[in-house]
């Protein structure tokens, strides 16, 4: 089995990332890879890339002619893979030695068309004492509650996620209308594209908790304000989310009930027994994070209407 992982960027700045994620592709103790890159608009870029993979046997370099965003980016990857599967990675995480070697035992292993895997944090400017674990989804790790164990979920963090290749593009890629593009903060294309997976195939992705991808989590990610405007954002998209897959809302519901019926009263408890400072931060954010999650929501609900984000049908994958 042929495994094509996929790492995108439109900035030069992130480039030395860039090349840190593709070396840990290079350093997987599974053989059968190929290392596709996308340049997303940006000539600078694709010309570094093409300088320095372009000659590589196990490596293809595409590129977008303009900036079309993540989702486009990813799409276009997956059109210029050659691999059965199609994995996916951030520019900037780290990937280590044997994820492809444990997604590639799932797909063997068991009857699936996507897999995914943990995102464990790196932390480059040191953990911040008052996020709490059950909101590390918001600088794209996976967080507490996410799965008990190894088995199918909706769907992972793209940074960690992988397809049967021909069945990413039979759903026609990522939906372009969803994912980071420039200032858009729209997230969620995981998500969208996942649940049209579900609709279509009556499957989820298959989760390794085995496979795992480190995310760097840089100095900007820690501050409580951008995790503040995340949050509020990340509301504004499940609300996008009801509108484009409405059958998936009922997984916001799930993690809503759990947090509130079963972490909050936890981290009371425990915040009574064995009071600490780093506890009551963690307490406090708990509520202010749902509040600014609910206020992008409801910011959603009033601005949002049918008809303003495109769907996409089976086998129109774009051309970018």
């Amino acid at each position: 089995m042929k495994v094509s992982v996929a790492v995108c960027t439109h900035s030069a700045d992130r480039y030395d990332d860039l090349r840190d994620a593709a070396e840990s592709v290079y350093a997987q103790t599974y053989d059968n890879t190929e290392l596709v890159l996308v340049s997303d608009g940006s000539d600078e870029v694709y010309e570094r890339m093409v300088d320095d993979y372009g000659k590589c046997d196990d490596a293809v370099v595409g590129r977008t002619e303009e900036n079309v965003g993540i989702s486009g980016a990813r799409t276009r990857a997956g059109e210029i893979a050659s691999g059965d599967v199609v994995a996916f990675i951030d520019d900037d995480a780290i990937a280590r030695e044997d994820w492809i070697e444990e997604l590639v035992r799932v797909y063997e292993e068991k009857d699936v068309i996507a897999a995914g895997g943990r995102m464990a944090p790196r932390w480059v400017a040191g953990k911040p004492r008052f996020l709490p674990e059950e909101f590390y989804w918001l600088i794209g790790v996976t967080h507490r509650g996410f799965a008990d164990g190894e088995g199918e979920v909706r769907n992972t963090f793209a940074s960690n996620l992988s397809f049967r290749r021909d069945v990413f593009l039979e759903l026609g890629g990522f939906n372009t209308s969803v994912g980071r593009k420039g200032d858009r903060q729209i997230q969620a294309h995981e998500s969208e594209i996942c649940s049209r997976m579900r609709r279509e195939y009556g499957k989820g992705v298959y989760y390794n908790p085995g496979a795992v991808v480190e995310h760097k989590i840089f100095d900007y990610r820690t501050s409580a304000r951008w995790l503040v405007n995340r949050s509020f954002w990340q509301g504004y998209s499940k609300r996008v989310m009801d509108i484009l897959v409405p059958e998936a809302s009922g997984d916001k519901n799930d993690f809503l009930k759990r947090l509130l019926f079963e972490f909050v009263p936890e981290r009371l408890g425990s915040l009574v027994r064995r009071p600490s400072s780093a506890k009551a931060q963690q307490f406090v954010m708990l509520f202010i994070l749902t509040a600014f999650v609910g206020f992008g929501f409801v910011y959603g609900l009033l601005t949002v209407r049918q008809g303003d984000f495109e769907t996409v049908e089976p086998s129109t994958a774009s051309e970018s």
